[in-house]
């Protein structure tokens, strides 16, 4: 008899009702996904997270009284363990940054695709970093070399490749080196760029680099 896999377990803090509903019922859908508590604002989601227990914490940002940061700070003090993904929109670049200071492992905008989101907190619970790329770069310091002119040649070509749909073992077959270095690069173009999928790094390739648009 096979035994299905234990869900990731995931906590909402978010002090709109609606809202957790809402992605109560987006994650729930999910069989590999399992929503185990809510807190209604920063004030108790300490309080839950030891009790429940969960892998993956989504964090609103914008909340009265104790704001994300401070709870994700309060979360990762009882719960090290636990990833922490916060929930913000363009305005909260700052506030951003501080929250991954304290310890967040990650963040959304609060417009992200269904996919995406549920994407997010498998990579979160796998130890990666979920950062949405639309709003990755305003997190780098103005002086710094764009991300784009960091790759290596052989980054920007398997990111190409990836970009046009092709399989790491296409990939490798195209550069004539192995699959096995193929998912090496891909595996650090995520990291580097702060996707969780390959299709949202073939949506930054598209907004960042000419030869991934051909």
């Amino acid at each position: 008899m096979t035994t299905r896999p234990t869900p990731t377990r995931v906590l909402l803090v978010d002090d709109h009702p609606l809202v957790r509903a809402g992605l109560a019922a987006l994650i729930s859908g999910a069989p590999d996904l399992e929503v185990v508590a809510e807190a209604p604002g920063g004030e108790s989601a300490a309080d839950v997270a030891a009790e429940h227990r969960p892998d993956v914490v989504l964090m609103d940002l914008s909340m009265p009284g104790v704001d994300g940061v401070e709870a994700t700070r309060r979360v990762l003090a009882v719960r090290p363990a636990t990833r922490v993904v916060v929930l913000t929109s363009f305005s909260d670049t700052a506030r951003v940054t501080e929250a991954l200071r304290a310890g967040a492992i990650g963040y959304l905008l609060k417009d992200s695709d269904p996919a995406q989101l549920l994407s997010a907190i498998r990579s979160a619970a796998r130890g990666h970093a979920p950062l949405d790329p639309r709003i990755a770069t305003a997190l780098l310091p103005t002086a710094a070399v764009p991300l784009s002119e960091q790759l290596s040649a052989r980054e920007r070509q398997v990111l190409v490749l990836l970009t046009r749909g092709l399989s790491n073992r296409q990939i490798g077959r195209d550069l004539g080196i192995a699959e096995r270095t193929v998912k090496v690069h891909v595996g650090s173009l995520f990291r580097r760029l702060g996707v969780a999928d390959r299709t949202s790094a073939a949506m930054w390739a598209r907004d960042h680099l000419p030869d991934a648009r051909r």
